[in-house]
This record gives C-alpha cells, sequence and structure tokens, in this order.
C-alpha cells in the first residue's frame, strides 16, 4: 500500500515537498478540465508519481506525497495510493466542465485498511448537494466496487478521493468512471417478527431524542420502508403466525412500508441444518406436503390481501441451503425439493400475480454454494423472481465476497438481489442472563463493537448492494432490530424463561434509544 511512497521519499522531488512541510500546500491543477475522466485507471504515469496526469492533489501542508500511483492496480498495472508513515490529509481530485445537465454516478474500485478519521469518495461542486460514499475496510486486501450518484445542474462537477487518515493508514482507488445514470436502494428493511411479541412483555423503544414511540414508527422515521415478517405453522407461544403477520402487515401499510412474508413451513426456526416439518404434517407422504404448502401459503397470503394489505413480496423458505421440510425436500433430493418450491410460489402467485418471489439461502460470501444451488432450481423448472441471501460479516466473510456473490447471481440468472438478514453488534456487553450470539471474538477488522461500528458495517453492506451492475441491487434487510432483551420474549417458543441472544445486535441500544445506524436506511 506504500511502496511507491517509499520510492517517492528517495527521490530529490519528494525531498523538496518534505522539506516545505512548514508551508500550506497549494493544488496542482490539472492541464485542462474535460467532460470525461482523464487517466481514470492511473496507466497514463507509471508508478510513483504524486500527481497523475489529468488528476490534482491537495494536501495539509507538504503532505503532497501522501498521495501517488504505485503498483498493482485492479484490472491494469498501477492504481491510487493514499498513506504516509505520519498522520496526513490528502485529497486527490479532477474538475469536469461541459457536461450536459442531468443525474450521473461515480464508479470505482477501492480498497482500504480502516482506521481513518475518513475515507471516502466525495462528488462535490455539481450544483447540488455534495454525495460522499465511505470506503469500506477490506482488511483481506479485496477490491470493492463503489458507486454514487449525483444531479449535476451547472454542467461541472468534481470528482474527489479523501483522506483524514492516521499514520500508516491507507487506501486504493482504481478504475473509475462517471457516467450518465443513477443509483439507488429501494428496499431498506428490518425484520421485526419478535416486535409483537415484545411489546405484549413490556418491551420500551425510544427514538435517539429518549421519547417513547413505537419501534416500527420509529424506525420509518429512520428510513425503514420495508416489513419482513415471518410465519410458522403451530408454534408452542401462538407468536408468528397469520394472526400475527396480518396485524403486523396492516401497521406496516399504515405507515406506507412494503412487506415481505417470509415462510418457514415449521413450528419453529427453520435455518441451515434445521428444517423440521411442522408436527401436524410429520406423517404426510410427499404429494400431502405438497398440497399443505400450497394451501398454507395460500391461506397466509390470501387473508393479507382480503384485508387490503396484500405482500410485496414473499420467501419460499427460510435459509434453504440444505433444503426445506427435510428429510422429504432435501438438497440430495432436487425433484422434490423443486416440487415444494413450485408448490409454494405458484400459491402466492394464485393469491397476487404481482407479489414478487424469492429464495433465500444463508450463504452471503458463498459463490460457489449459491451456483449450486440456484442452477439446480433453475434445472428443475422452480419459478423465482428475486434471490435473497443472509450475510453476517463474522460469519460469511469479507465484504468482496458478498459483493462477488451477489454480482454473479444477478448477471447469472437475470434477477434482483437482495441481502434477506444482515446485523452487527453495538456493543459486546449481554443485557440478560444468555450468552449472546455476537462475542468479542466476533468483532471484525475495521468495526469496532460500538454504535459508529455498528453503522459503519450497515452503511457499507447498503453499499455493496447499492452497486450490483444493471439496478438488480433491490436492498437490505436488518434482521431483528427490535428483539431487545425483554423477559419471556426468549429464542425458545416452548419455554418462557428463555433468554434472547440478539439484543446486543438490535438497532434499539440498552436505554432502549434507536441506534445510529438506523439512520443509514435514510442515506441510501
Amino acid at each position: 500500500m506504500h511502496q511507491g511512497l517509499k520510492r517517492l521519499l528517495s527521490s530529490g522531488a519528494a525531498t523538496l515537498l518534505l522539506a516545505t512541510a512548514g508551508a500550506v500546500a497549494l493544488p496542482t491543477t490539472s492541464a485542462n478540465a474535460a467532460t470525461s475522466l482523464t487517466n481514470p485507471g492511473f496507466e497514463s504515469d507509471g508508478s510513483a508519481t504524486a500527481t497523475p496526469t489529468g488528476w490534482s492533489t491537495y494536501s495539509a501542508a507538504g503532505q503532497n506525497a501522501s498521495s501517488y500511483t504505485e503498483a498493482g492496480g485492479h484490472a491494469g498495472s498501477y492504481r491510487l495510493a493514499h498513506w504516509n508513515a505520519a498522520a496526513y490529509k490528502v485529497e486527490t481530485y479532477q474538475y469536469l466542465s461541459g457536461l450536459a445537465n442531468g443525474t450521473y454516478t461515480l464508479t470505482a474500485w477501492v480498497r482500504s485498511s480502516g482506521g481513518q478519521n475518513a475515507a471516502y469518495l466525495a462528488l462535490r461542486n455539481c450544483g447540488s448537494t455534495e454525495q460522499r460514499t465511505d470506503l469500506p475496510p477490506t482488511a483481506n486486501g479485496g477490491w470493492i466496487r463503489l458507486v454514487t450518484s449525483i444531479a449535476v445542474t451547472g454542467g461541472q462537477c468534481t470528482i474527489s478521493i479523501n483522506s483524514d487518515a492516521n499514520a500508516g493508514n491507507w487506501l486504493n482507488v482504481d478504475d473509475l468512471t462517471f457516467t450518465a445514470g443513477s443509483t439507488s436502494v429501494a428496499v431498506k428493511g428490518g425484520d421485526l417478527s419478535s416486535l409483537k411479541k415484545s411489546e405484549d412483555k413490556g418491551g420500551v423503544y425510544k427514538y435517539a431524542s429518549g421519547s417513547t414511540g413505537d419501534a416500527m414508527t420509529v424506525l420509518n422515521s429512520n428510513g425503514m420502508n420495508y416489513v419482513r415478517l415471518k410465519v410458522w405453522v403451530n408454534p408452542a407461544d401462538g407468536y408468528n403466525t397469520k394472526a400475527q403477520v396480518l396485524a403486523m402487515a396492516k401497521r406496516a401499510k399504515a405507515l406506507g412500508m412494503g412487506v415481505l412474508v417470509d415462510f418457514h413451513y415449521s413450528d419453529h426456526w427453520a435455518h441451515p441444518g434445521q428444517q423440521d416439518k411442522p408436527a401436524a404434517w410429520a406423517s404426510y407422504s410427499t404429494a400431502q406436503l405438497n398440497t399443505a404448502v400450497y394451501n398454507h401459503t395460500f391461506d397466509v397470503l390470501n387473508a393479507l390481501k382480503a384485508q387490503g394489505t396484500t405482500a410485496d413480496m414473499v420467501q419460499i423458505g427460510n435459509e434453504i441451503n440444505d433444503g426445506m421440510l427435510l428429510p422429504t425436500g432435501s438438497t440430495s433430493n432436487w425433484s422434490a425439493l423443486a416440487d415444494l418450491l413450485k408448490q409454494g410460489a405458484n400459491a402466492a402467485k394464485a393469491v397476487s400475480s404481482s407479489t414478487k418471489v424469492a429464495l433465500h439461502l444463508a450463504k452471503g460470501g458463498d459463490l460457489a454454494g449459491t451456483r449450486t444451488f440456484f442452477d439446480n432450481a433453475v434445472a428443475n423448472g422452480v419459478p423465482f423472481d428475486l434471490i435473497g441471501l443472509s450475510y453476517y460479516a463474522y460469519w460469511h466473510g469479507p465484504l468482496n465476497d458478498l459483493q462477488t456473490t451477489l454480482d454473479d447471481a444477478a448477471a447469472r440468472y437475470g434477477k434482483q438481489v437482495f441481502v434477506a438478514e444482515t446485523a452487527y453488534a453495538f456493543t459486546t456487553a449481554n443485557n440478560d442472563a444468555l450468552e449472546n450470539n455476537f462475542l468479542a471474538a466476533n468483532v471484525q477488522s475495521g468495526y469496532p463493537a460500538t454504535q459508529a461500528g455498528q453503522a459503519a458495517n450497515l452503511r457499507d453492506v447498503l453499499n455493496v448492494v447499492e452497486a450490483v451492475p444493471n439496478g438488480r441491487g433491490l436492498g437490505v434487510f436488518y434482521w431483528e432490530p427490535a428483539w431487545t432483551a425483554v423477559a419471556g420474549n426468549g429464542w425458545d417458543p416452548a419455554d418462557a424463561s428463555s433468554g434472547n441472544a440478539w439484543e446486543n445486535q438490535a438497532l434499539f441500544d440498552y436505554s432502549n434509544k434507536v441506534t445510529s445506524a438506523a439512520s443509514w436506511f435514510k442515506h441510501r
């Protein structure tokens, strides 16, 4: 990350720059302004160039050498680097003029050590509000593609790469484009399946100001526009049934929020390694299971439609890596699994042809596993509109693996993709008697277990989804943002005394105030 700077420091030019550390650094101007980016891949000058052709540098006094080119490009031979052995502030930028007014998108491939006070791409002086996209930490060295959109109203715009860094922090940027068009994340959701039970057991939720409010309304005011609701068939505690889904969907729709219904086809949790049949279906034949899946799916969705809250999206199964309704619907018997998935999808479309059908895996960083599953689904004629993947950084690997998997799925199957579940901790402290799922060992490089770290993690997941090409990045659902530590609302529906292992990953802190991470739903 700093090989080029070492070479610069050995040159006379760098010695002169550093010798003037007490002077005020002035920006170096580009040779001319253009309507398209000059030298966007930093290939024009070779390595160890302090101010690449077409670009300008502005820095704190004497720190121009903190920005330079070096070997190791994303696609070509060279890349831009920011690095210094001492704390530094530097901006590398390019001014464009003569642009036709309209919306433009900046795309860039980036890497970063993390740890900076700020490290971001910016579009400024474009005639509208400055747009920034923060660089995620990439401890494994993988490149990540980021996008930032802006409305150009005055025929000009400045593309800017910025570091406010501590000693030794680094970033790399390469292969930028600035083209007409816009990007966005349409779905900014949360799974609120536990909320009704929490409220019934005395759960309290607050705005950042400290005033008490309805949790769904609090999250909606922070930009959350979709609610995900799971359905169990006959759970021991009577929650997560059709009745609760109907009530919660009515609340969501009243706020103008979309609704995703998540069918588990079980009486309790369905996830990788656990896809138990409902007790009432345990002795069913394969044919009877197919009928039960259709009827159950149709019943819940038709009831939603009848009350005027038609589901916008539906998941046929939850994290079905190994299949569903095991052992009948195992991935070792794709014909049987495909029939079950078809029954659920067909029931959803019979209720409402506009409801989008999703298949959901817990494989956010698993390219090969995602391909294997969906290749089989396509080969067996399973109809689906969307691909949902769970992604937890502490279980599913680095962000560049998530990006690779999402990009590939979107292109390979021609579908929109979304992160169906994600979360991160704002603390490693516990707030009830049950040990949490997220412990100190799960803290990821660049994302401390603080509110700021939780916010940065959600921000970066949203950024990766937004960057899926061709508008196929649909959105993100935060998993159980309102599942706080409330007595009686534990993980086991059959045990009222069971605890909650998730409260440190909620979007409400231990004083019941919404965490700062929630506000990132406003920014995408």
